[in-house]
């Protein structure tokens, strides 16, 4: 193995009146593509900063080959000081060529003339971007980089990370993002530091290995530390066990939903503007909304029904927020109606976490100062409470101005869903949050008895929460369909069949027109039949590569193997899209002869 190109032996940092690690060691090699992973307060971001040699450390060696250079890219750009986005990126010792970043945030689609005082979350973010890529990095570090983004400079990240020669470490609440790209992970977990040759896409079945090991050693324990142990697990494997059958549920519910929407993706049903024993709470019909020339949305029609799970996706500026607005009834369309349910009640839980006060300890957040919370007219403990949201007991009298973002954002989680409500809209819900805080935000959303509405842009939360998704591409039409992000992704990278010149030029006979086919030809409907069951085996070959790769001992043991099993997951992953796409196809040949 080639020696790194940058390790810490031995690692300490002293936080508060003790350790928050202790004798870590890693090494990063110059083309390592590592995920760091962790819960909120396991220490990420620090460890992060103690590799770009920001922060001090209280014990250990850091040792760096000459002449590489370290590049980080904060999670919270610190622009104090500076007019423009441009006087940011050109701020420091450190700045890149002004040229070089210019190009870069071109390609992001960012002015950075914008005032820095009043540039957006997504606008800071893009401009911290062109500024890490611009330096010229040997080792990038990225920290929670996809906030903010929309879907198109999310896309473009990934292309240059996966063209990038150097290493990169990435913090990222994002499954997709880091299954795309990671090779290698850093776990970091209870104070210790692991590392496993496998990327991200490996994980899931690399910790319930750890965590099955650490069962059969509790074994041996006393039944206080079986008991905590248990309570570590209880957000990962368990949780995981369960999901399982959720998301059987939720594909059964998108089943169900494509066959109720007609063939441009709206229904048209009758609807009673208040009706308690009808399953429609919000009805839109044919609403369109314009600012000056631009039309937004553009003659769009919806019923959504009472457990709905809606996804809004789409570029910055392409009308989530519009839509979401006119939706919840806070915004009237030009033309057309939205009418609502008389019995809709509402929770919103905005992007800027605006209920949040950092001189109010946890108690005055959820229960006023007391003990005891009503959540959904069952009364808790609040510590009970509190751990049902994978908080310690111990922290109900802590500061919300301590806690970490993602740990205030869990938080304002838990205030907002004990409250009793029948419609439930989160903005940018999974900034902050970790993997298994995105567990369980995946597991309550599914528990919830009323209606979601979620603009977002991680693409596996759609995929696992939603039941429609709302797609819209910014020339005002939205796509409605079935199922999450993935589904809709698929359908607009379907081939769309060029319209036939008629023979002869503008003066030319025309043809006769072909009968319509009634039904698939044999080698089509024998895909059609087998595909299905193809896609299931693929998928049980993945799962049980993953599971042979997640060995931490394979690599060295058996780095042939190793090999085999990459390259081997790389092309069942490559057949299962193509399968899934032709079968996609098929299925909208079957719905055309249908009809």
């Amino acid at each position: 193995m080639a020696a790194p190109v940058l390790a810490y032996e031995n690692l300490g940092l002293i936080q508060g009146t003790g350790w928050l690690f202790r004798d870590l060691n890693l090494f990063i090699g110059a083309r390592d593509r590592l995920a760091l992973i962790g819960r909120n307060g396991a220490g990420k971001t620090t460890l992060l900063k103690l590799i770009a040699d920001r922060i001090e450390a209280d014990e250990g060696r850091r040792t760096i080959q000459p002449g590489i250079n370290v590049v980080i890219l904060e999670q919270e750009p610190r622009m104090t000081g500076c007019d423009t986005l441009l006087d940011f990126v050109l701020s420091g010792d450190d700045a890149p060529p002004q040229h070089e970043a210019e190009a870069i945030a071109d390609q992001l689609g960012i002015e950075l003339s914008r005032s820095a005082a009043t540039a957006s979350g997504g606008e800071r973010r893009r401009a911290a971007i062109a500024r890490a890529l611009a330096q010229a990095p040997d080792v990038l570090l990225l920290d929670e980089p996809t906030n903010h983004l929309d879907l198109g400079a999310i896309d473009w990240l990934e292309d240059w990370l996966g063209r990038f020669t150097g290493a990169f470490v990435v913090i990222s609440h994002d499954r997709t993002f880091l299954t795309r790209l990671t090779r290698q992970t850093l776990w970091l977990d209870r104070g210790s530091l692991r590392r496993n040759e496998i990327g991200f896409g490996g994980f899931d079945a690399w910790t319930e290995q750890v965590y099955a090991e650490e069962a059969r050693a509790a074994e041996k324990l006393d039944a206080k530390l079986k008991l905590e142990l248990h309570w570590l697990q209880r957000g990962v494997t368990a949780r995981r066990k369960r999901n399982q059958g959720r998301l059987e549920k939720l594909n059964q519910m998108r089943a169900q939903r494509a066959s109720m929407l007609g063939p441009t993706g709206t229904a048209k049903l009758a609807v009673e503007a208040d009706d308690t024993k009808t399953k429609i709470v919000i009805a839109a019909e044919d609403v369109t909304k314009s600012y000056g020339e631009r039309t937004i949305i553009r003659n769009f029609s919806l019923r959504i029904q009472r457990g709905d799970r809606i996804g809004i996706v789409g570029a910055n500026g392409a009308g989530k927020t519009t839509l979401i607005r006119m939706l919840t009834g806070e915004l009237a369309p030009d033309s057309g109606t939205v009418t609502l349910a008389k019995t809709l009640d509402g929770v919103i839980i905005d992007q800027q976490r605006s209920l949040m006060a950092p001189d109010k300890q946890v108690r005055d957040v959820l229960a006023d100062g007391g003990d005891w919370i009503d959540v959904r007219g069952e009364r808790k403990h609040i510590q009970g409470y509190l751990k049902d949201f994978l908080f310690e007991p111990s922290l109900v009298d802590a500061k919300v101005g301590t806690l970490s973002g993602g740990e205030r954002s869990r938080l304002l989680l838990a205030r907002e869903f004990a409250r009793s409500s029948n419609l439930l809209v989160l903005d940018e819900p999974t900034n902050d949050l970790d993997l298994e805080t995105l567990d369980l935000l995946q597991e309550v959303i599914a528990d919830y008895d009323g209606t979601v509405l979620i603009v977002s842009h991680d693409r596996d939360f759609l995929d696992k929460t939603v039941t429609v998704t709302l797609g819209l591409d910014g020339s005002g039409t939205v796509d409605v369909i079935a199922g999450g992000y993935a589904d809709w992704e698929r359908k607009r990278r379907s081939p769309r069949p060029e319209k036939q010149r008629k023979p002869g030029g503008k003066g030319g006979a025309s043809e006769p027109p072909k009968q319509k086919p009634t039904k698939l030809s044999y080698k089509d409907q024998r895909d059609y039949d087998l595909l299905p069951g193809r896609i299931e085996e693929l998928d049980a070959t993945i799962e049980r590569d993953e599971a042979a790769l997640a060995d931490p001992d394979l690599y060295t043991r058996d780095p042939a193997t190793f090999a085999k099993l990459t390259e081997a997951i790389a092309k069942a992953r490559d057949e299962k899209d193509a399968a899934e796409l032709r079968w996609l196809e098929l299925a909208e040949q079957v719905d055309a002869l249908s009809q």
